[in-house]
């Protein structure tokens, strides 16, 4: 993981569903908990000991839930301190050096009064979280110390947990669960539910509120039946019950061989998350089960449920497909540059490459696919995605609370004047395509990528 002379740096995904769903230690969009896109990071003081976790994502990994603990209360005294120094790290350290048009000292004195007035702890980091949000970056966010137990208890137990093995991202005016992935050998898996179903109720209990709350409902007693109405693209829903079981297993990175229509082998790959370490070594060992009896003609990389994650776990994952100077990190002081060592597994480095891209490629699920094309390497397909490509550098106080900061921004090196963060990337060939709406024998964008391939 790339590490500077200070706190940690990570890419957040998805952060703006992380601002809400933090607070109740479940992400709203998720169908089984999942965890927030967050990872451990050093205190102000510099003191580095980072405490290696992961993100996620659209970053939706699987966990097991937390129980709510009480904020312990915090004098005004350390209340100051900890507004002292939150105040000092964005002043020195935020990527911006306008604050995007805030008054940052005003907004000091502002919170300084609140503290001053008297707070008491679940005001004081509600104040902390406000402060850092007026920020208006979208990504930069403050945790008070039981949420920041919270993602490191489910950072640390990884995908071990009693439900049926789904990763699934709540649509709010859907009203379903949209499954994006299942875990191979589970129990969803083998009731014959796929990736592009949807789940439309849980026990007789519709997902009708603002934050899915019947998915919870999956959660039980190992070997305990639940019931759920699940509907396949172009088909009716239908009610099936399915007994729970323990899930443990990385982030699958799913795959098939599919042909053009003049009969060329191409490779379709789901690169679902950069937060899960082991992804970089599943795509590996895709290609070479690709790749074993022939080469394939094309490869497609499906990277529209990417939220982002480690930048170590993009960059060993891009290796397959470029090498080179690619672009730089840039802050406010300094840039460096990413310097990527290329593996070549089944001529994955030359072979055709698609990328499909949308509204939920994010952070570095953008780096890599815009990385791809400024090198000349892919051409992408799908929509233009939502443009939040700042990483985020963590600091840890002494109350055990923490910030994550806009810090570093990245340019790719023969496009610098493309500005990903405002703009996002911008596909090729232009294809919407919802993911509860088609499964991946009618996905246009699938079916646009195969045609592009097989001209």
């Amino acid at each position: 993981m790339k590490a500077f002379n200070s706190p940690i740096k990570f890419w957040m995904a998805l952060l703006l569903f992380a601002l809400s769903a933090l607070a109740c230690q479940t992400l709203t969009n998720g169908l089984e908990p999942v965890a927030p896109t967050i990872t451990a990071s050093t205190s102000p003081a510099v003191q580095n000991t980072p405490e290696a976790t992961q993100t996620q994502s659209s970053s939706l990994s699987v966990v097991t839930p937390t129980a709510t603990q009480t904020l312990v209360p915090i004098d005004e005294e350390l209340q100051l301190d900890i507004l002292q120094t939150l105040w000092e790290i964005v002043d020195q350290d935020y990527l911006y050096p306008d604050f995007n048009g805030l008054d940052w000292k005003a907004v000091y004195n502002e919170y300084r009064q609140k503290v001053e007035a008297g707070l008491d702890s679940e005001s004081f980091y509600q104040a902390m979280d406000e402060m850092v949000f007026s920020l208006g970056d979208e990504h930069s966010i403050f945790l008070n110390p039981r949420q920041v137990q919270a993602e490191e208890a489910e950072y640390s137990s990884g995908h071990d947990y009693v439900g049926i093995g789904v990763w699934v991202q709540f649509v709010p005016d859907k009203q379903r669960g949209v499954i994006l992935l299942t875990f191979p050998g589970g129990p969803a898996d083998m009731a014959g539910i796929q990736a592009h179903d949807s789940i439309v109720s849980v026990e007789g209990v519709p997902l009708d509120d603002e934050e899915g709350n019947a998915l919870d409902l999956l959660l039980g007693i190992e070997g305990t039946p639940v019931t759920l109405t699940v509907q396949t693209p172009g088909e009716s829903p239908r009610t099936i019950s399915i007994p729970r079981g323990r899930i443990t297993s990385f982030l699958p990175v799913p795959y098939e061989l599919l042909s053009t229509p003049s009969g060329k082998r191409v490779g379709y790959i789901i690169i679902p998350t950069f937060s899960d370490s082991s992804i970089d070594a599943q795509v590996g060992d895709v290609l070479r089960i690709l790749t074993e009896d022939e080469p394939l003609d094309g490869l497609i990389l499906d990277n529209r449920l990417n939220g982002g994650g480690w930048d170590s776990v993009m960059s060993a994952t891009l290796s397959y497909f470029t090498h080179g100077k690619v672009g730089y990190f840039v802050n406010r002081e300094e840039q460096e540059v990413l310097d990527i060592a290329g593996k070549n597994i089944g001529g994955s480095a030359e072979i055709p490459l698609v990328v499909l891209v949308g509204p939920d490629t994010i952070s570095f699920g953008e780096i890599f696919s815009g990385i791809l094309k400024d090198q000349g390497r892919a051409t992408l397909i799908g929509e233009t995605t939502s443009g939040n490509v700042e990483i985020l550098w963590g600091y840890d106080f002494k109350d055990g609370s923490r910030a994550w900061i806009a810090h570093d921004t990245f340019k790719p090196i023969n496009h610098p004047d493309w500005d990903w963060e405002h703009e996002g990337i911008v596909v090729d060939i232009e294809v919407p395509a919802d993911w509860d709406e088609y499964t991946t024998q009618t996905d246009p964008a699938i079916r646009a990528a195969l045609q592009h391939l097989d001209p």
